[in-house]
């Protein structure tokens, strides 16, 4: 699978406005997975969560970390997203070795999706959502 890149946002001031992502309907076993991974994620130290456009979202303090799909999903109907303010050229490299991973137009920085396609996905989405976990510190 390539990667795929979001279109570039607009120049701040120039006037445009940014496109507003479309929301998918969640496949059923998106609704499956999303809970597994919403359990075991409310569950680290310091984690708050927060409903917003079809996602329930994670937050560690006041940092948003992740979303979650309850209704809605981004990227594709088997995907969650995650955030990451500041890439390392380390990340930035894992980010793009994972085929399951949309990169952001940023590079790595701001919300990635990241596409489930079995129960064998869960293990690797986990992960990445405990890294952007530890980056929101």
């Amino acid at each position: 699978m390539k990667h795929k890149k979001s279109k570039a946002k607009p120049k701040p001031g120039s006037g445009e406005k940014r496109a507003r992502p479309k929301l998918l309907r969640l496949s059923e076993e998106m609704e499956r997975w999303s809970a597994l991974l919403g359990s075991e994620v409310a569950t680290w130290p310091g984690v708050k969560t927060k409903s917003m456009f079809g996602f329930l979202s994670y937050y560690r303090g006041k940092q948003i970390f992740a979303g979650l799909p309850k209704s809605k999903a981004m990227h594709s109907p088997n995907s969650i997203i995650f955030k990451f303010e500041r890439v390392s050229k380390a990340l930035a490299t894992a980010l793009h070795r994972d085929p399951r991973i949309a990169i952001s137009e940023m590079g790595g920085a701001g919300w990635q999706c990241f596409e489930l396609a079995s129960d064998s996905d869960l293990r690797d989405a986990l992960g990445w959502l405990d890294r952007a976990y530890r980056a929101a510190a």
